[in-house]
């Protein structure tokens, strides 16, 4: 297993996926981006990922339709939904549907890469009950 968790970024704004990806890429996590719903179900079962971090308001498939088919599947992912549009509704949600965490845009990119490292730890946890 490796030290460094495998991250997909689900949201439909390139500029911002392609900014965490670098930001990430410096403290040594790998990542790739999915722009849709649909080309983040593509990613997903061709390559193990670690955590995700998904935006909640995206055309065709949203956050919440994405998050319920990656539980449906069982995929050993940990998803931290990262969105502009909150609500307490959506976050209760996202909550009962397995998510790690919830944050806000703007993030403090310090507490996204400690939820990040906290994600993945559950993941490792998770897979030594396997």
């Amino acid at each position: 297993m490796p030290e460094t968790p495998t991250v997909l970024i689900i949201d439909d704004e390139e500029r911002f996926c392609r900014t965490l990806a670098k930001v990430l890429s410096i403290h040594s996590i790998s990542a790739a981006a999915a722009l849709t719903g649909e080309a983040a179900m593509v990613a997903l079962a061709k390559e193990a990922y670690d955590v995700v971090i998904l935006d909640i308001k995206m055309p065709g498939i949203g956050g919440i339709e994405l998050m319920k088919w990656i539980k449906k599947r069982q995929f050993p992912v940990e998803v931290i939904i990262l969105s502009g549009h909150a609500s307490m509704d959506v976050a209760l949600e996202a909550v009962k549907l397995g998510a790690y965490d919830y944050l806000m845009k703007p993030c403090d990119i310090d507490e996204l890469l400690v939820k990040i490292s906290l994600a993945f730890e559950c993941r490792l946890e998770r897979e030594k009950c396997r």
